[in-house]
């Protein structure tokens, strides 16, 4: 009997961790549609860091002596990995609009939220910005774009402190950040 709930209790375990890992991956996209593009691109960016080498990243990151490192080291502690497929096309339309559709059709789930999008008729140009939250948390990030000649999509899995990249933005290559924050006037500065 000890040794049927002492099993027990390990598939118990075992099944907690699966269900663990498998949220921890829900913001992953599913690109392998995009490999078929590999031979119609005259160029292609492939990045995936995960696993060791991110946490090789993170690890190295805290530990520089750089104040801006170890800030982004701190922001992308949490990340579970970071995901960029780029092709650009010699000629417009070279590639077919479904397989592109097919990431995007991803994103239409409840679970992710757009938060932006970009149409523009000069170069037939598409952006879609989408964010995942579990709880309060933002899990994940997905930026699709395509154009007439070019597709990129980039996909950051894991929870992203919005806060520490605002900090960042405007150094380091990191676009400036607005956002505004609510201050409260004291009665004697009041209009």
């Amino acid at each position: 009997m000890k040794s049927f709930i002492n099993h027990s209790f390990k598939i118990f375990v075992l099944l907690l961790f699966v269900i663990t890992v498998t949220k921890a991956q829900d913001a992953r996209l599913n690109l392998d549609r995009l490999k078929g593009l590999e031979t119609k691109a005259k160029d292609v960016v492939e990045v995936n860091i995960d696993g060791k080498v991110l946490d090789l990243a993170k690890r190295v990151m805290l530990k520089v002596n750089d104040k801006d490192a170890k800030t982004i080291g701190e922001a992308i502690k949490g990340l579970k990995g970071i995901y960029v497929r780029v092709y650009n096309f010699e000629k417009e339309n070279e590639y077919n609009l479904t397989d592109i559709d097919e990431i995007r059709s991803q994103l239409q789930s409840p679970d992710w939220e757009k938060i932006a999008n970009v149409r523009s008729k000069k170069n037939n140009q598409k952006i879609d910005v989408f964010t995942k939250f579990t709880g309060d948390m933002m899990s994940g990030v997905a930026v699709v774009l395509s154009e007439s000649k070019s597709l990129a999509v980039v996909n950051v899995v894991g929870p992203i402190d919005i806060d520490t990249l605002v900090e960042l933005s405007g150094r380091m290559n990191i676009p400036k950040i607005d956002i505004e924050k609510e201050t409260t006037k004291k009665p004697d500065e009041q209009e």
